[in-house]
């Protein structure tokens, strides 16, 4: 029985190195970084085998210029992006002139404008990073029950000596008249020259 508690004793630490190994590597599974340096590692193979440690160290050099504000390398990128679809664009739509069936020029053509649109998008999204669009928000009232907008600094509270009973007040005196008078007016008679519709 003394041999089966000490197995259990050193099986308790490989476990918790488990859990540490776990989640070292479920920490390393979301960074941003990581997931770049493996897709590069299996896209950029042309460059040779890259070393996953070096792949992330870059990067993270990178993310950090681009915290810091500098876009450069972004621009860059998307340039060099624009470019590469522009040959795709190119390749395709040559490749579509020498087809001889229709289904054949449809398919080639079709990649080529998706090619086409793509470098038209990301020249568009370069040219936001590089002149800012201006917004300008309207305020729009919309609501589906009471709603309260304040805008700018609220009006001083008048003093209680200077609220005043505002429709008895109006009610009171025009051009030294009285509106309500107070007294009933006389009932009008039944207009007898009009008769029911049979």
């Amino acid at each position: 029985m003394a041999t089966k508690k000490k197995s259990a004793n050193k099986s308790a630490p490989s476990q918790e190195i488990d859990k540490d190994t776990a989640k070292a590597l479920a920490k390393i599974a979301i960074r941003p970084s990581a997931n770049a340096a493996a897709v590069i590692s299996e896209y950029g193979k042309m460059f040779g085998d890259h070393d996953i440690s070096d792949l992330m160290d870059e990067l993270v050099d990178s993310i950090e210029t681009v915290n810091d504000g500098d876009l450069k390398r972004c621009e860059g990128m998307l340039m060099g992006q624009a470019q590469a679809l522009q040959s795709i664009f190119t390749n395709l739509a040559r490749r579509a002139v020498n087809q001889e069936y229709l289904k054949n020029y449809e398919a080639f053509m079709r990649l080529a404008l998706k090619a086409q649109s793509q470098c038209r998008q990301t020249l568009e999204t370069l040219s936001n990073i590089k002149n800012p669009p201006v917004v300008y928000a309207k305020q729009a009232n919309i609501s589906n029950g009471p709603q309260q907008i304040n805008n700018g600094m609220p009006a001083p509270a008048p003093h209680a000596e200077e609220i005043k009973n505002q429709p008895n007040e109006l009610l009171e005196v025009i051009d030294g008249e009285r509106l309500d008078t107070g007294t009933a007016q006389e009932t009008i008679g039944s207009d007898t020259a009009l008769a029911a519709v049979g």
